[in-house]
């Protein structure tokens, strides 16, 4: 099935530059001017990725991605946007942005980022990965982790570096492939952030699951995801 691609940009200039880049790549793409015309195309187009502007005439970029991150979990979400201040990429991915690319951008680099969330994507499309420990459950498709204590609130961040531990239970990752696992490209959070930002997701999991650590330090390589008790497997 052809990918479908909204892109949600004042610029109009832009978008038909964009257009006509993804159209190339075989991708089926709608664009829209205004926050109002982006949720709605949201719901008629059903696309699989959003490219989306920070600053719209009439609504704030951020906030629709908050909004339609938490409505659509499997929504592709890039924030493009010329405010390229470090904490606007934090905030972005923070709020559940997949993605984040400040104008002006090199087009490849545009294609290789969707392509990416494309690829990502199909598995889950086609089988729902669900992660399932004894006590714990991560629904990939759904972005909702849960445990005997009911569902975490976890910010996207926190769930992508779980994702990626979870994927790999006894496999010691690295800052530098977590940070990857967070956003991939040319902009990587340092390696203080990953660590603040596992520091945050331990103390969430230990609060759902009194008296278990999930995340063990690794002096020298990283973190380890370290399942408690038998079913660690993936459905």
């Amino acid at each position: 099935m052809q990918a479908r691609i909204l892109i949600v940009d004042d610029d109009a200039e832009l978008s038909s530059m964009i257009v006509e880049l993804l159209q190339r790549e075989g991708w089926s793409t709608f664009t829209v001017l205004t926050a109002g015309d982006g949720e709605r195309a949201l719901s008629a187009c059903q696309p699989d990725v959003v490219l989306l502007d920070a600053m719209l005439p009439d609504g704030n970029g951020f906030d629709l991605a908050r909004r339609w991150r938490a409505a659509h979990p499997s929504l592709g979400l890039v924030m493009l946007t010329a405010r390229g201040d470090p904490m606007d990429r934090v905030l972005g991915l923070e709020i559940g942005a997949d993605d984040y690319l400040a104008k002006p951008f090199e087009p490849r680099e545009l294609v290789a980022r969707v392509r990416a969330l494309l690829r990502r994507a199909a598995p889950n499309r086609s089988n729902g990965a669900v992660l399932r420990f004894a006590g714990l459950s991560v629904d990939v498709l759904k972005r909702e982790v849960s445990s005997s204590g009911g569902v975490l609130a976890l910010s996207g961040v926190e769930f992508k570096l779980l994702v990626a531990l979870a994927k790999q239970p006894g496999t010691p990752l690295s800052r530098e492939a977590l940070s990857e696992a967070v956003q991939a490209g040319s902009y990587q959070p340092q390696e203080r952030t990953v660590d603040v930002q596992i520091a945050r997701l331990r103390r969430k999991l230990r609060e759902a699951s009194p008296g278990a650590e999930w995340i063990d330090t690794v002096r020298g390589e990283g973190y380890v995801f370290v399942p408690r008790g038998s079913g660690g497997d993936a459905s």
